[in-house]
Order: structure tokens, then C-alpha cells, then sequence
């Protein structure tokens, strides 16, 4: 009976949503009533601030939608649009799998069975804490890195292992970090903004931010290609500015991101997060030309930069060390760490800092001792901070904190 099969299809989804077991479901082959150009639905379940919810994407020819509903309000959108806006839909649960579909004069028949790969539910946590973004995205096609069947391109499979990294580590920061539901974004030398998709695309589908996101880039052509992209997939809070680090000047930053800005560029875009008051900043530095060019280490320290590779490794930890302690002086907690494996690319460390308004009061002996030992007279992020601030009328005057 086709009513049966419809009744018995709902009574599925219901079932799934309550206990928690919906991993995913797609809906096809769309009727004339579906809205202009939307080509499919796809559905999973996701947790936002420790509330179930499940994120829709509608996909339409050159963007995506995406909408956070809760569990009941997806079952009474579901009854809304199978059968009368799409012809077929597909359910994966834990254990099962179950289809809906109806044929050319509108009857429904419905198919139920066990799932081609049983999961436990630990598993199934695992696998979608390791790819927070769905694979199919509009802009992942876009930028080269997908199919049109929504399916990672093998030369691809490093870059995407990277953006689901550099994901679940902003996912992370943003649990325990307060940010404004509007937060305001930088991403700071952002390339063709891989990273910067990635930023957006997790924090709109799976968290309650409705963010304002720019990547700042110095090639023109990069910017506009990137902000081509983003009117496509429907991304209205993401923009791309042409323009070089140094220069760009947010009258709002609550998050900096700067990823591979090379040598004293990840200065300038650590120095423009601290002295907007950024609560997040988020940086993977990359070349060390300024520090190495200017040790003068003590004469206990000399032969561990006495042959080149070693003097570029000693350099590149003393740089970030400083850069850490630094953040630290100015109010910041930091960790410091491997962003990915080191087989994809040697620019692997990542510092992470959180303003918490205190500063750590061993900050300013222990980078002084740094300098001393190294025989560095300066680096460029204490510099540019003590230059601005010395204007401001010192730290007090930046944060109104301490």
C-alpha cells in the first residue's frame, strides 16, 4: 500500500533521529516543485555546542545552502519535501539503510536493509570528528579538489587531509573560546583560500556562529578567483581583499588566522591580531630569514650553529619560541605544536594562543635571556608591538585589562 510504504519511511527517520543513529541521508531526483535549480539535499547528523542537530546542504547548480534544524523540525521538513519536491530518498543509520522512492505517477515504495558496512556508534563519532566538512561541497569543486560526484581527487588527498586538520583544531579553540555570534575573521595571506572555505564552511554548518570572514591576499587575481568562488557557493559572509599583511588594518578582529606567511609577514599578521584585541589567533610560520641573519650566539652556544642546517632548525625554534613568549607578554596563553605530519611539509609547527588579559610575568626576563644567549638585538613582532604600543600609551591602554 503506498500509504503503508510512505508511513513506514517516516516511521524510519523518526526512529533515527530519536535514538541518535542518523549518520546521513540525500535526497534525489528532483520534482518540478523543488525550488529553481536546487539538484539534491544532503543531511547529517551534527553537534553543535553539545545539542544534537542536523546540518542540510541544498545544493543548487553553482552554490550551496547549508541549515542547522533540530531533530523534529528535520522530520517535518522531510514530510514536506519526499515525494512532493524529490522522487527518492536515502537514510544511513548505524546499522541500516532504508530508501523512499516513487515512480512516474507518484507511487511510493519503500526498501529497508542492513547497512553495507555496520559501524559501532564510537566508530561513526570517530569518523565524522575526522571530517567535519562534507567532501561533496560546491567550493571544494571549485577550487580542484573534488569530482562532481562529490569525491576527494587523489592528487587532493594531502591538501584535504590538511583542511580537516587545520578544522578539527579550530573546532577545538572554538568550544572553549567565547566568541560573538558575529564573529569577525582574518585570514592573513590566505592564497586561493583553501583554509579560508574550510574556516567558513565548518563554522556556519556546524557551530552557532554566523562569522564575517576576509582573507587578506596580496595577488589581485587570487582574490577575485577566490571571491568568484564565494558568491558561488552562496558563502555571503566570506570576502576575499587584494592587499599586503603589513598594510590591511581590521576595524573589528575577535579571530586572526596566518597560515605560511613567510618570515617577518607572520610578524606583521601576529602584531595586527594582538593589537586588535583578537581572542583568537591561529598562526603556522613559515621561513626564519630575519632571526638567522642576526644570531650572535654566546660562545657556550656557537658550535650548535656552526653548520648550516642546524643553524636554519635553531633558528626557526628560537624564532617561534620568541613569538610564543611574546603573545605570552601580551596577555595570551600559547601552545605550540605539530599542525600535520611532517612528511607533507617541513612548515608544519602551529601556535595557538587565547587571550585571557593576563600576562605571563616571567615573559619579558625570559625573551630577554633568549636575546642575550643568541646575541639577537631585536625581533620584529617585539618591535612592531612595542613601537605601537609606546604610541597607545602602553598595554593598558590596548585591552583595558591589565
Amino acid at each position: 500500500m503506498p500509504a503503508a510504504a510512505t508511513e513506514q519511511f517516516h516511521a524510519f527517520i523518526q526512529d533515527a533521529l530519536q535514538s541518535g543513529s542518523l549518520v546521513k541521508a540525500t535526497l534525489s531526483r528532483p520534482e518540478k516543485s523543488a525550488s529553481a535549480g536546487l539538484r539534491n539535499v544532503f543531511i547529517r547528523s551534527v553537534e553543535i555546542r553539545g545539542a544534537a542537530m542536523v546540518a542540510w546542504t541544498f545544493r543548487y547548480g553553482r552554490r550551496d545552502e547549508v541549515k542547522n534544524l533540530t531533530p523534529e523540525e528535520t522530520g517535518t521538513r522531510l514530510r514536506e519535501m519526499c515525494g512532493s519536491q524529490f522522487r527518492n530518498a536515502d537514510v544511513f543509520t548505524a546499522e541500516k539503510e532504508a530508501t523512499l522512492t516513487h515512480n512516474r505517477r507518484g507511487e511510493p515504495a519503500f526498501f529497508q536493509r542492513k547497512a553495507s558496512a555496520p559501524k559501532s556508534q564510537e566508530t561513526l563519532h570517530d569518523r565524522n570528528k575526522a571530517r567535519l566538512l562534507d567532501p561533496g561541497a560546491l567550493w571544494l569543486r571549485e577550487l580542484g579538489l573534488s569530482s562532481d560526484r562529490g569525491a576527494i581527487l587523489p592528487p587532493a588527498q594531502a591538501k584535504w587531509r590538511q583542511i580537516n586538520k587545520f578544522v578539527e583544531i579550530i573546532a577545538g579553540l572554538v568550544r572553549h573560546t567565547r566568541l560573538p555570534e558575529d564573529a569577525h575573521i582574518a585570514d592573513m595571506g590566505c592564497g586561493k583560500g583553501y583554509l579560508t572555505f574550510a574556516l567558513y564552511d565548518y563554522l556556519v554548518s556546524s557551530t552557532s556562529l554566523r562569522p564575517q570572514i576576509t582573507g587578506v591576499e596580496l595577488r589581485p587575481e587570487l582574490a577575485a578567483s577566490a571571491n568568484r568562488t564565494a558568491r558561488n557557493a552562496g558563502f555571503d559572509g566570506l570576502e576575499f581583499a587584494p592587499g599586503s599583511i603589513a598594510s590591511w588594518r581590521p576595524e573589528r578582529l575577535d579571530m586572526l588566522i596566518a597560515l605560511h606567511a613567510c618570515d617577518t609577514a607572520t610578524d606583521d599578521a601576529l602584531a595586527t591580531g594582538v593589537l586588535a584585541g583578537a581572542q583568537v589567533i591561529v598562526s603556522a610560520p613559515c621561513c626564519h630569514k630575519e632571526v638567522r641573519q642576526n644570531m650572535a650566539p654566546n660562545r657556550m652556544l656557537e658550535p650548535i650553529v656552526r653548520h648550516g642546517i642546524l643553524a636554519e632548525r635553531q633558528a626557526e625554534l628560537l624564532t617561534d619560541a620568541l613569538r610564543a613568549l611574546i603573545l605570552e607578554q601580551h596577555g595570551y596563553r600559547t601552545s605550540v605544536f605539530e599542525f600535520i605530519s611532517p612528511e607533507h611539509t617541513s612548515k608544519n609547527l602551529m601556535i595557538a594562543a587565547v587571550r585571557q588579559g593576563r600576562p605571563n610575568p616571567r615573559a619579558a626576563e625570559e625573551i630577554s635571556a633568549l636575546k642575550d644567549a643568541f646575541g639577537l638585538p631585536a625581533q620584529r613582532l617585539e618591535s612592531l608591538l612595542a613601537a605601537t604600543l609606546n604610541l597607545r600609551g602602553g598595554f593598558e591602554s590596548n585591552t583595558g585589562e591589565v
